[in-house]
């Protein structure tokens, strides 16, 4: 039996459904491919970046909280998602907005 992805904290409907979308059909095939791999395939169904999105995966695979992602955790992941982001899934932003991030212009919050 395939457990539905809603049943996990912070996924709601709209979450399963992109998941489910971008191949990731059940709570069991999640927990099998892990956050970093799943967050890749909503990237490669034409997700565009989000660093909460990513972070809100790792906690529901924890059974934690979305917001309980903090500090050095927070920080952490933020490097992971870096370079997720830098192989190529960054579509929909122009030249200037990914330059102006890759020097850190914008600041990030969080």
């Amino acid at each position: 039996m395939k457990t539905p992805l809603s049943t996990l904290r912070n996924i709601g409907p709209a979450m399963e459904l992109s998941l489910q979308n971008a191949g990731v059909s059940s709570v069991e095939a999640f927990q099998t491919m892990g956050a970093d791999a799943a967050y890749a395939r909503l990237l490669e169904a034409g997700a565009r970046p989000h660093f909460i999105v990513y972070y809100v995966l790792h906690m529901a695979l924890q059974g934690r909280p979305w917001n309980d992602c903090k500090g050095k955790e927070k920080q952490e992941l933020r490097k992971r998602f870096d370079a997720l982001k830098a192989t190529g899934h960054d579509k929909g932003r122009t030249r200037l907005e990914a330059a102006l991030d890759a020097i850190g212009v914008v600041e990030r919050k969080g």
